[in-house]
């Protein structure tokens, strides 16, 4: 039976280890090698019999021996095949090379290496296709690919054929000239590289290499060895590194071939293509720097050009041979020019922004003339770069992010350097600059701009925390921001933690924990929400892990908020907030501070133990009580040091009582775990939607009438406009044991964008594996009606006791998802409904006619359906929603509202081309998502029918 090689070589790229269990790698080459020897295969099935060769050598050739029988077994099909195969010639050469250079055969300069390296060499000197097409020129540019890739994996493999390649390059007069020129350039660079490393080397080696003279030939591969066991990727790049690490070839002045070489190359590289340039410059300007007796002025002839250059790469060239060569090669006008495009460029209005931001990160590694810096790769202004030219890439509010930081980072260093923190106007301006940031950032910025404001804020406190005025009013600008704004807590403390790290020596941080606490504190307890306190708490228990900070205020702000004759607050027994509440005292249970705190830390936890509306809170707050009023200070700090210390740490058991050690398993009780993986998953069941059968009053005789009594009932209090959604907590199917049975689950959603109100916490009472699953109501309600997705977590008790959080997958809300039935009065029957329809289609066209920037908009969409296949459409997908009989089949008419108040109108009208979906709607902004439901649904019914 024939091989069916097109389904077994994508199967064996799919997954090897998979497809050679099934059979053996020397089997399966074997068959390969057969098929590509058999002229019964077609040419192109045999291209894909190379795939195997190129992608997986080292599977199908595991050793060397086998890799040498390979590559002779494809030389052979390459001498077999017709020239006119071109396609196919060209995949050999690349599969013989990859062959070659993954057993370790070109190192070895086995018998089949040598042979494949004589058939390339053959190939690329064969110009009896000069005047032949580009398919037929494709072998010489393959084989001088092969070439450079033998070349790269064994450096100095090809120097005894400069004089061959060099005579080749300046004959071809093709686009191949440029292929030609990356080969001769790479071949000359490890050639001379491999003089280097050859102890007496010299001028004479140099020229007889450059002349091919048969015995250096020899003796080169007599040393051939030193490289072969190196490691390639040192030499990709000699020069990025401190050039004192560069080997040198000590010639004398006399290199007058060498130079003859470099020149005839570099007036030849206006001739190729950028990223060729830039690649033939950086090998050449390696040659440079391993042979002093070149003097960098060879590269002067092509710095008028290179220094006008707008191309990316060959900038980047430029910059490395500055910093190769430094002025003996560019005078100071030239690095004074260097240095003023580089700002142009970096703020130029037609770049994109990686190109300004590369720009800008040249800047900060600028190679000087004369460095001053020790080389560590650290960023620094160049000594060039004055506040008066870096003024021209002050950051502004209309820049982007990274532009904007980037900007922000350059001057402050730039400032910085010279001394411009007490007078200069400069760092004024950059504090106005964070000024107008936290503006925008209290005018409801975008969570972009108040990302970015934070990263600014690091920055300049990073630079400029040792300027007391502008510290000061920082903190003062960051403490008002948060009292208005508490949900920027999170932003603050990791602002605190960041500088508190970087700036171990800087007081900023407790200036600024300071503040916020007395903000915290000091304010009325009238106006504080559930939501702020949430974010307060959390910012105290920041507060309290500093033990410079007295913590008096923060405990009678706790007393006020948990007794009810304070405030309301706790009232509920909210858990959540319980939790936070007792995650500041167990921080204040470590506090130094502790003697002075006993008292009325006491009294919170008593307070919360007996009178909290949460068993769990209550339990946890006793067990604090009675750590609190049991333990000394060293026992308590040491029994509660057992949960934050890392897993393995040892414990010195014998300075704590036997009760604490006996009891080392409570401090799992005392946190909330985290889970490894997750748990359970929300699947939603399925929506069910009442349908209109044609009952009930028919309401209103008019459509206007009918109209004007739907709007009314939106003006009533108790009319709630929102999406219910059911899902089912289902257990994924590789869950811990453990976890078989839980127990108080909270489910806790949050928002990705803000086209929906905040949503409350669901709770299902348990969930247990082998009983059916709960189902919870999840209730939406939208501002608009759009696509989004909810980031899902919860926290669960076990039946050990202990208290676990978790995250679930994300729930995404489809756009079809929003749709619901016509809120009309339960007394309508479809009549009634249907003159809303008209009188809405009716006012909607006449918005659209008569007012140009009219929030309505009409459309239409058409589609090829079956009537079988439309009529399935309609049971499917719109049922709920029509508001026509069914069995009208002229017109159908589909009434969708969408919460809050926007409604989708449809006439489905068959055609004898197509089906008509005319759609109205009163909010235009709907009809992209219209579109794609409908192109959805359509294409789908087409496909099942």
């Amino acid at each position: 039976m024939a091989v069916n090689w097109t389904e077994r070589i994508p199967a064996f790229g799919r997954s090897p280890s998979r497809f050679l269990s099934g059979t053996t790698a020397e089997t399966f080459l074997a068959e390969l090698l057969r098929e590509l020897r058999d002229d019964r295969a077609s040419y192109n099935v045999k291209v894909l019999l190379l795939s195997p060769l190129c992608e997986h050598p080292h599977l199908l050739c595991p050793s060397d021996s086998v890799g040498e029988e390979t590559v002779l077994e494809l030389m052979s099909v390459f001498a077999q095949s017709p020239p006119k195969c071109v396609h196919f010639r060209c995949h050999l050469l690349l599969a013989i090379t990859s062959v070659l250079v993954c057993t370790n055969c070109v190192n070895q300069r086995s018998c089949a290496c040598q042979d494949f390296l004589d058939l390339l060499l053959q190939l690329v000197q064969d110009t009896t296709d000069l005047h032949a097409d580009g398919a037929v020129r494709s072998v010489r540019a393959t084989a001088c690919d092969c070439l450079r890739e033998l070349e790269a994996c064994c450096p100095g493999l090809l120097s005894q054929r400069l004089e061959l390649l060099s005579g080749l390059r300046q004959r071809e007069t093709s686009r191949l000239h440029q292929v030609y020129t990356e080969l001769h350039t790479l071949v000359l660079r490890n050639a001379v590289y491999q003089l280097t490393q050859e102890p007496g080397a010299g001028a004479k080696q140099l020229k007889a290499v450059l002349d091919g003279n048969a015995s250096i030939a020899c003796e080169a591969d007599q040393h051939s060895g030193q490289l072969k066991d190196q490691d390639s990727g040192a030499l990709w790049s000699l020069v990025l590194g401190p050039m004192g690490s560069v080997p040198t070839l000590h010639t004398g002045p006399d290199c007058k071939e060498l130079r003859s070489v470099l020149s005839s190359l570099l007036e030849e590289s206006y001739l190729l293509t950028p990223l060729c340039q830039s690649a033939l410059l950086h090998r050449l300007i390696e040659v440079v720097a391993m042979v002093p007796g070149i003097p960098p002025v060879v590269f002067r002839a092509q710095l008028l050009r290179l220094l006008g250059t707008t191309e990316v790469c060959l900038l980047h060239t430029t910059l490395l041979m500055k910093s190769a060569f430094t002025d003996c090669l560019f005078s100071a006008e030239d690095e004074a020019f260097m240095l003023k495009r580089l700002v142009v460029l970096s703020q130029h209005p037609l770049l994109t922004t990686p190109e300004k931001l590369f720009y800008m990160d040249c800047i900060l590694h600028f190679p000087e003339n004369r460095p001053i810096s020790c080389g560590d790769g650290d960023e620094g202004p160049p000594v060039l770069l004055t506040p008066r030219l870096a003024a021209a890439l002050v950051p502004t509010v209309f820049n982007d992010s990274a532009s904007m930081l980037a900007r922000l980072n350059l001057l402050s260093l730039v400032y910085l350097e010279n001394g411009e923190e007490e007078e200069g106007r400069g760092l004024a301006y950059l504090y106005e600059h964070l000024v107008s940031l936290i503006r925008i950032v209290e005018n409801g910025g975008s969570r972009d701009v108040v990302t970015t404001f934070f990263r600014a804020a690091f920055l300049f406190l990073f630079y400029f925390c040792h300027v007391q005025r502008y510290s000061d009013r920082l903190t003062e600008l960051l403490c008002d921001l948060y009292l208005h704004h508490a949900h920027l807590a999170p932003h603050l403390i990791n602002l605190a933690d960041q500088t508190q790290d970087r700036l171990p020596e800087s007081t900023w941080t407790l200036g600024l924990l300071k503040a916020l606490q007395r903000g915290i504190t000091e304010g009325p307890l009238a106006k504080l929400t559930l939501h702020d306190l949430s974010w307060h708490l959390k910012m105290l228990g920041r507060v309290a892990e500093e033990g410079d900070i007295p913590q008096q205020t923060t405990l009678r702000f706790l007393s006020s908020i948990v007794t009810p004759s304070s405030s309301s607050l706790c009232v509920n027994g909210n858990w959540r907030l319980g939790n936070s509440v007792l995650a500041v005292c167990r921080r204040l249970l470590v506090h130094p501070s502790l003697d002075s705190l006993l008292i009325p830390l006491a009294d919170v936890l008593q307070h919360l133990a007996c009178r909290y509306g949460d068993t769990d809170i209550q339990d946890h707050a006793r067990l604090y009580y009675t750590l609190l009023t049991t333990l000394s200070r060293e026992k308590l700090a040491g029994m509660l040091a057992q949960g934050a210390a890392l897993e393995g740490r040892e414990v010195k058991k014998r300075t704590l009582s036997g009760i604490v050690a006996e009891s080392e398993g409570l401090v799992s009780v005392l946190t909330v775990h985290h889970t490894d993986k997750r748990i359970f998953n929300l699947v939603e069941t399925h929506r069910t939607q009442d349908t209109d059968v044609g009952g009930g009053d028919d309401g209103p005789d008019q459509p206007e009438t009918a109209l004007e009594a739907y709007r009314a009932q939106f003006d009533r209090r108790d009319f709630v406009s929102e999406i219910v959604l059911n899902y089912q907590l289902v257990h994924t199917e590789d869950s811990d044991a453990r976890f078989d049975q839980l127990f108080s689950v909270r489910l806790h959603f949050s928002l990705t964008d803000d086209h929906y109100e905040e949503l409350s916490d669901l709770t299902a009472p348990c969930l247990f594996r082998a009983r059916p699953s709960p189902v919870v109501q999840l209730r939406l309600k939208p501002r608009q009606p759009y696509p989004t997705a909810l980031h899902v977590s919860a926290v669960f008790t076990t039946q050990d006791g202990l208290s676990w959080h978790t995250v679930l997958p994300d729930v995404h809300i489809t756009f079809q998802q929003t749709f619901t039935s016509l809120p009309a009065p339960t007394t309508w029957g479809r009549n009634a409904k249907l003159k809303v329809f008209d009188g809405l289609w009716d006012e909607i066209s006449t918005d659209c006619e008569e007012k140009d920037g009219a929030e309505s908009a009409t459309s239409l969409f058409c589609c090829r359906l079956q009537t079988d296949a439309l009529s399935e459409l309609v049971q499917k997908h719109f049922l709920p929603y029509l508001v026509s009989h069914p069995s009208d089949k002229d017109e159908l008419k589909v009434l969708i509202f969408l919460p809050p108040r926007s409604h989708t109108l449809l006439k489905i009208r068959p055609e004898e081309d197509a089906v008509h979906f005319n759609i109205a709607t009163d909010n235009w902004q709907l009809l992209p998502h219209i579109s794609s439901f409908l192109l959805m649904v359509t294409g789908q019914e087409v496909t099942d029918s």
